[in-house]
């Protein structure tokens, strides 16, 4: 899984291994991932780490191989990381176009490419393998001065729907999370306004992918959109 080493992707981690899975977990930062899986590794816990930037393709395929290496099946894939660059569109600096669809989109496209084959063998097993790809409310309806990271997280639906008309019926099942705010780093620039008390919690994300783990072999959730309580916009 990418972007473990905070916010939702740790929370999901944590929930993962609770539930008995063993994980790769993949983080650009080295020292915040060996700080994310140091607090994750309780007893029993199997937990393998890859640092990279997933925004490389070669990071993408060593992560895989990692896990294919140490574990030799996969049955939940989590696309978590994700970066947004607020900008206004007068502003746009190419660099960031292209890191926030490297990273929000490219990587996931691309960890799908490699890890198809190891989704399809457990599909083919229990017909519940699933794919979790963090999108955002934004991507439901696109957002001033974040229009990059909205269309990022729009095409993340999309894929989504793709993949599940091209891989379901190998027993893989893709589902897109699109939360309102959540109250995690990136988030920072928002809770002067908005207090993070107010937010949902990483905890809450974590909980649905329980849940879509849980459901069974004939019930597709392709998405799952999370509001604040009394808003309907993020």
């Amino acid at each position: 899984m990418t972007g473990a080493s905070s916010g939702i992707g740790l929370a999901i981690a944590r929930a993962l291994l609770e539930d008995g899975y063993a994980i790769t977990a993949v983080s650009r930062r080295p020292e915040k991932l060996a700080a994310a899986v140091e607090e994750l590794g309780g007893p029993g816990a199997e937990i393998e780490q890859v640092p990279g930037d997933v925004a490389s393709e070669e990071v993408v395929r060593a992560a895989v191989s990692a896990h294919r290496n140490r574990f030799g099946r996969l049955d939940v894939l989590v696309n978590s990381a994700g970066v947004g660059i607020g900008q206004p569109i007068s502003d746009l600096e190419a660099k960031y176009v292209d890191l926030q669809f490297a990273v929000n989109l490219r990587a996931t496209m691309l960890f799908y490419r490699e890890c198809a084959e190891l989704l399809k063998a457990a599909g083919q097993e229990h017909h519940n393998a699933l794919v979790v790809n963090m999108s955002s409310i934004a991507g439901k309806s696109g957002q001033p001065w974040l229009s990059v990271y909205s269309a990022t997280k729009h095409a993340v639906i999309g894929f989504t729907q793709a993949m599940n008309k091209e891989l379901s019926s190998f027993g893989v099942k893709s589902c897109a999370l699109c939360p309102a705010f959540v109250d995690t780093a990136m988030t920072d620039f928002v809770k002067g306004t908005v207090p993070p008390e107010e937010m949902i919690r990483p905890e809450d994300i974590a909980e649905a992918v329980r849940m879509l783990l849980r459901v069974s072999r004939w019930c597709l959730i392709p998405e799952i959109v999370f509001q604040r309580l009394g808003e309907t916009g993020a």
